[in-house]
């Protein structure tokens, strides 16, 4: 009989997988038979709402749009930090991690401060007429601000690995940098520009303390998902608020399949490349 190297397998697996189901799968599991309380019709006419639809839309069009800006400035920004040595980097480069240690709430009333009708920026905004708090570019602004990190502590890690050979051999026969970066480096960079895409994405579908102060709550305008669920939850709806939880659970579940079948696809056209 082949023993195994490591022994405690079974133990460590079983152990993992108890884990898993009690602090992921179980409370998922509830949330769904607690939407179940409502019904079909309960469920169609839950969604059916206008105000449900404008607030599902705001929270995944808001967090998909806010993902994509995140990986543009995201890549540019680990670009800098791994590329270029210049005063104050270490500074610029703790600086990045600041929205995973300000709480969410903190967030929000700094960047409504900012941006307000009578804020800093936003005054001068206005005068132009361009309104970031208390519209729909105000959630967006909060979702970038949040998700931002990840897009670039993922980054970085890979940068700093890619084999510099090969930009020197690209630019030997003739490349010009833009050639060696969009022909050669971005291609390598695809799988994990995707992995910071679905991380930024779902850190920003379920962002509620940041964005309600900035977004101002008007319905059918700049409302989200999680705030409807927290006022059902205050109307004590708590199966209205675990059912409009699971449509955003079974969405957010969805995008994250697709964006690993595109990250499987890219790391297999990467691997080709190379």
């Amino acid at each position: 009989m082949r023993r195994r190297i490591l022994p405690g397998f079974g133990l460590s697996l079983g152990y993992a997988l108890t884990y898993l189901g009690l602090i992921v799968l179980l409370p998922l599991v509830a949330l769904a038979w607690k939407a179940s309380g409502i019904g079909v019709a309960g469920m169609l006419h839950l969604l059916s709402s206008p105000r449900t639809l404008a607030a599902l839309k705001l929270s995944f069009g808001g967090a998909i749009l806010a993902a994509i800006i995140n990986v543009c400035f995201g890549l540019l920004v680990a670009w800098v930090l791994v590329r270029y040595r210049f005063p104050g980097r270490r500074l610029f480069d703790a600086l990045v991690d600041l929205p995973f240690a300000l709480p969410t709430a903190v967030a929000g009333i700094a960047l409504t401060a900012l941006y307000a009708p009578n804020g800093w920026l936003g005054h001068w905004l206005m005068q132009r007429g361009i309104q970031i708090a208390y519209a729909p570019a105000g959630v967006i602004l909060a979702m970038v601000f949040v998700g931002f990190p990840f897009v670039v502590r993922t980054l970085q890690p890979v940068l700093e690995s890619l084999d510099r050979d090969v930009e020197e051999a690209a630019e030997s026969l003739g490349a010009s940098h833009a050639q060696t970066f969009f022909r050669v480096i971005l291609p390598m960079l695809a799988p994990t520009l995707l992995t910071g895409f679905a991380l930024a994405l779902a850190r920003a579908v379920g962002e509620y303390g940041s964005v309600i102060f900035i977004a101002g709550n008007i319905p059918m305008r700049s409302e989200i998902a999680p705030l409807l669920i927290v006022e059902k939850l205050e109307e004590f709806d708590y199966a209205g608020a675990a059912a409009l939880g699971t449509v955003m659970l079974i969405a957010s579940f969805a995008l994250l399949i697709l964006i690993a079948v595109l990250q499987r696809w890219s790391n297999r056209w990467a691997e080709q490349l190379q």
